[in-house]
């Protein structure tokens, strides 16, 4: 029977965290807790055990494998030819509840670096399933561990069970496991008691295999190309950009402003030194309102962690705006530039007559013209709800 460890009743868990990547290291099979179920964990570079962990899948005792990664960025060395639109739902979701099945296994991945027979193992006709799970037992395994961890969800009939029999808790986990696994972790029912969403994503295409913690709706939403527009307050600049931008790209697509987020695009903006809740300058909504564009709900918000995680493409008013923004998110340098797209800076027409606002809005409108231009609008996501029976038997592995 395998070892079951109470974590909570621990002095420090990390002495729990040291003894698991032991295990681990030594081919065993350990059982950690995620935020959906429990999964038993193998070192993937380590072929016995992700052969025992195969075996207990024949047997019907665990779901499918997958491969875990630390992070987002860890991932992209297994999947370094995802979509742009399944880096936006990994970006955004990891750690997290989503599955993503990868189709393509480039020369470049570190996939590749397994073992043969572990290689063969996890991949199904060249596709692999990859996660990243928010736990911090398992993400500080991760860390410590030489090498992917290899995992699968404990299947139990226990009365304590996730719908579909997954194991929630260690002690059902442990008890459906029986000496199949080395340690159990347990640290109480998992935060969310459910499945892992599972997709798939070809191009812009988003096909839901499973409908889990995540669901459709919420999956085209955090699938979405997503641009921030910042500047100092939010309520000048980067509102009367946002408005110009919602004003452009609706008119390219055929369809209203507001019904742009139904299309797969949102657009927003907000202050590096803003409060919240402001409106918008009444010289501002007055701008904008005579192209057309509406700015009487604005209300401003400061630039936070969740929208630099989110955006795909971040324009800063000046240089200034640029920078207070890499210095709080270096990781974001990649995603934000100048509006301008060179050294000019679009000035702050706060406190000026109407005509200045006139004429920034004009300047404003002159730099979206180009970044119009370069975005890339057949990445905007679809969501694939029928597919034929042959996917469906296909996608059945993953389900």
């Amino acid at each position: 029977m395998a070892v079951l460890i109470d974590v909570s009743k621990t002095d420090d868990p990390r002495d729990v965290v040291h003894r698991a990547v032991q295990a681990l290291a030594e081919g065993k099979l350990v059982v950690f807790p995620t935020d959906t179920a429990y999964m038993v964990a193998a070192n993937g570079l380590h072929e016995s055990a992700v052969a025992r962990l195969a075996s207990l899948k024949a047997d019907g005792q665990v779901e499918p494998l997958s491969l875990l990664a630390r992070s987002f960025e860890h991932a992209l060395d297994y999947a370094p030819s995802l979509p742009p639109v399944a880096q936006r739902l990994a970006r955004r979701c990891w750690p997290g509840p989503l599955t993503l099945i990868v189709d393509e296994v480039p020369e470049a991945s570190l996939v590749n670096r397994l073992p043969n027979s572990v290689r063969q193992t996890v991949c199904v006709d060249r596709a692999f399933p990859l996660r990243v799970p928010a736990h911090p037992l398992i993400e500080a395994a991760m860390r410590l561990s030489v090498g992917p961890l290899v995992v699968a969800k404990v299947r139990t009939n226990s009365s304590d069970a996730a719908p579909g029999t997954w194991a929630v808790t260690g002690a059902a986990a442990a008890a459906a496991l029986g000496d199949a696994a080395a340690l159990v972790l347990e640290t109480g029912r998992t935060r969310y008691a459910g499945p892992s969403s599972v997709a798939r994503v070809r191009g812009a295409e988003i096909e839901l295999v499973r409908e889990g913690v995540i669901g459709a709706a919420s999956l085209g939403k955090l699938a979405s190309l997503m641009v921030l527009f910042v500047c100092t307050g939010n309520t000048c600049r980067s509102p009367m950009a946002e408005a110009l931008m919602r004003g452009r790209v609706a008119r390219r697509l055929g369809c209203l402003p507001h019904e742009l987020a139904e299309r797969g695009l949102l657009i927003f903006s907000a202050g590096v030194a803003a409060m919240a809740g402001s409106a918008a300058s009444p010289e501002a909504r007055s701008a904008v309102a005579e192209r057309g564009l509406d700015l009487s709900a604005h209300e401003s918000q400061p630039v936070s962690d969740r929208l630099v995680r989110f955006a795909d493409v971040i324009l800063a008013m000046t240089r200034g705006h640029r920078d207070a923004v890499l210095r709080q998110w270096p990781e974001a340098a990649a995603r934000t530039r100048l509006l301008s797209r060179s050294s000019t800076d679009v000035s702050d027409p706060i406190g000026g007559p109407l005509e200045v606002y006139q004429r920034c809005a004009d300047q404003i409108d002159q730099y979206l013209e180009a970044w119009e231009s370069e975005l890339d609008w057949g990445q905007l996501p679809r969501l694939r709800r029928d597919t034929s029976e042959v996917e469906k038997h296909a996608n059945r592995h993953w389900e």
